[in-house]
């Protein structure tokens, strides 16, 4: 088996990349990344029953058809992932990441390979408690330009699943939770967990403390990419992909336990207004896939981590 990975680096990119040849038996793996987070060490002890093959290149600038000559399935991860970030970088968010997804599409149309694409539950803007795939269009309200971008993104695959025969599945992620090589600290629960160990105050959106969001753990994340890989599931539908629907204040409290006199600052965002809701994750459920992950473990291991560095002490 031969797989594509875009993306490759990052939080879950190289994350996939070492766990996936434990799926998949001698399986070759071409992954790209443009390195513009310099997450270098991502490449680091690779493991060895897979074989490597890394392009240091854009995909906006590489022969991709080449590159996927015998490829068995493209797992599309490559994007400017900074919510909150991308209203001060709206036009670059836009244009590289629809763009990205549009070649990746194309030329898994020209050569017949399916391929996974990741999207964002921050697609959803709705007023109702819980939403899932089927919701009216009036609840798809995304808040931020990097969610306005992933929703175009679906559109465009279902149009080319229409006109061009493209084979896909779109994962509706919710805001990733757990250790990587390549994992950053710009999403919530991560951020969290730097700021306490470092004895920051924890910078919580004005709004958001009792605000429910969908969360995944990065151990359901990697498990799923792989179950749709193995069952072939390119169906041409979008799936909520999510662990838990938690709070920030739940967040909150599953970091107190391991760091004392944690303290909160409440700031202002321009993605703030989101209003609460939770993401069903059934219909990926109904396809045979079981959520094992833990936020609450995720938290409590990244801490554990971070501790080491010596940045907080009791």
């Amino acid at each position: 088996m031969r797989i594509l990975v875009t993306g490759s680096l990052g939080h879950i990119g190289s994350r996939l990349i070492r766990e996936i040849p434990n799926y998949f038996p001698s399986l070759e793996l071409v992954i790209i990344d443009n390195l513009s987070t310099k997450r270098y060490a991502s490449l680091f002890n690779l493991p060895g029953n897979a074989v490597y093959r890394f392009v240091d290149g854009d995909i906006l600038e590489t022969d991709l058809t080449s590159l996927m000559a015998g490829v068995d399935a493209a797992v599309h991860l490559a994007a400017i992932t900074d919510a909150a970030g991308s209203f001060q970088d709206r036009e670059k968010v836009e244009y590289v990441n629809y763009n990205a997804t549009q070649k990746v599409a194309e030329s898994c149309v020209l050569l017949g390979i399916p391929m996974i694409h990741l999207s964002s539950t921050s697609v959803y803007g709705t007023q109702e408690s819980t939403v899932d795939e089927d919701c009216p269009e009036e609840d798809l309200k995304p808040q931020s330009p990097y969610a306005e971008t992933k929703l175009r993104e679906e559109r465009l695959l279902q149009e080319m699943a229409i006109t061009k025969d493209l084979h896909f599945v779109t994962c509706r992620f919710g805001t990733i939770v757990g250790i990587s090589p390549g994992m950053r600290f710009h999403t919530a629960v991560n951020k969290f967990c730097w700021q306490a160990v470092l004895g920051q105050p924890l910078t919580v959106w004005r709004t958001a403390l009792h605000q429910k969001r969908p969360y995944l753990s990065l151990d359901d994340a990697i498990n799923a990419l792989c179950f749709i890989l193995d069952r072939r599931r390119f169906d041409n539908r979008v799936y909520n992909v999510v662990t838990e629907n938690l709070t920030v204040n739940d967040v909150i409290t599953w970091i107190r336990p391991h760091i004392t006199n944690v303290r909160i600052k409440y700031v202002d965002a321009e993605i703030m207004n989101q209003l609460s809701y939770e993401a069903s994750n059934q219909r990926f459920c109904n396809l045979g896939f079981v959520f094992t992950g833990s936020i609450e473990k995720n938290i409590a291991e990244t801490i554990g981590l971070l501790r080491k560095a010596g940045g907080y002490s009791d």
